[in-house]
């Protein structure tokens, strides 16, 4: 139940067509816990051919990765940038967008809106991560939630957030052009102007370990050669200095 103060907050749902029985599965839990899920049709970048990939820099791509696009890593980019721009049609003030394997919890809005008002300055908060090396704290909500930064990462996931309408717009903005994995571009805040922070402990759990983009070998196989890594150590060398200034300075 929301409280007359407590704004709504809509859980986005994004969720591949062929995966039918995680929808299921989501809107059960969703309907048990009596909370508002919206499908967002995710888009499957496994039948999008390389050459007709919008909005994706392949060549910054792999510069900045040291491999080549995974067609997994291209369809979750898009499908998050979909879910986005869902979100800002409905003219909400604020969100939750999450993946379809991610396990749904009762409190979950109220946390995320408790998150949100915490920290008035933040435009997206990261509800879990793979991990979190070095968390500088900010705020702590009145759900007892620490929000901050870390000064280690990338930290993985952007299997569940909250975002602000304002927030929202700065990325559909500012990410539309794929250069990153999504899960590393969201982090980026330093490179796209916008505050994005993260609680210290996941709000919400996976119900699954292994990634459906692609597994250990297949990241490996797509690696180019030592040297032709070497101005992805460069652009990452960078992007840690950024990122401990980032999470040094506050909102």
């Amino acid at each position: 139940m929301h409280s007359a103060d407590t704004p709504q907050v809509i859980i986005y749902a994004i969720n591949l067509d062929r995966s039918l029985e995680r929808w299921e599965e989501l809107s059960r839990e969703a309907a048990a816990l009596g909370l508002p899920v919206q499908r967002v049709a995710a888009i499957d970048g496994t039948v999008v051919e390389a050459e007709e990939r919008v909005d994706a820099n392949e060549p910054a791509f792999m510069r900045n990765n040291g491999r080549h696009m995974i067609p997994g890593e291209y369809g979750c980019y898009r499908s998050h940038m979909k879910a986005l721009s869902t979100f800002l049609e409905a003219g909400l003030p604020q969100a939750i967008i999450v993946e379809d394997d991610i396990r749904l919890s009762s409190d979950l809005p109220q946390r995320a809106a408790a998150a949100l008002a915490a920290v008035p300055g933040a435009d997206v908060i990261k509800l879990f991560n793979h991990r979190m090396v070095g968390f500088r704290i900010y705020a702590t909500s009145d759900r007892g939630d620490r929000i901050g930064r870390a000064i280690h990462g990338p930290m993985g996931s952007a299997a569940c957030y909250a975002v602000t309408r304002a927030g929202a717009a700065k990325l559909v903005e500012q990410m539309k052009v794929m250069e990153y994995p999504f899960d590393i571009a969201l982090e980026r805040g330093w490179a796209i102007g916008a505050e994005v922070l993260t609680v210290d402990e996941d709000v919400v759990t996976s119900k699954r370990s292994a990634s459906t983009i692609a597994n250990r070998s297949g990241y490996k196989e797509r690696k180019f050669v030592w040297w032709k890594r070497l101005p992805t150590h460069w652009q990452r060398a960078r992007d840690y200095l950024q990122r401990i200034r980032y999470a040094l300075k506050g909102v």
